[in-house]
């Protein structure tokens, strides 16, 4: 029987730089990268406990993640936006 292999990279141990975003761009954009931004790693989160459904992901819940990661709670928005990426995910 064959064994599966992890064909991705490790990440880093230290924190990527990060890096300004254009200017220029209107004041939405902004707003729309950063929350898909923090949207992310809050689903990120959310797998790593063991969420994997979006249906199990209620605002309360995604926003005591938000708490334990180190991130400002989430607003409705942001927290619809968790949901679809989690049901992307399935």
């Amino acid at each position: 029987m064959a064994t599966a292999t992890l064909m991705t990279k490790p990440l880093p141990t230290h924190p990527l730089p990060k890096r300004p975003l254009p200017a220029g761009w209107p004041r939405e954009r902004y707003e729309s990268h950063n929350r898909r931004l923090k949207a992310m790693r809050l689903a990120i989160a959310l797998l790593d406990i063991g969420v994997y459904r979006p249906e199990h992901a209620h605002n309360r819940k995604i926003r005591a993640i938000a708490l334990d990661i180190g991130v400002h709670p989430p607003s409705d928005t942001t927290c619809r936006l968790v949901r679809a990426l989690l049901y992307d995910n399935c």
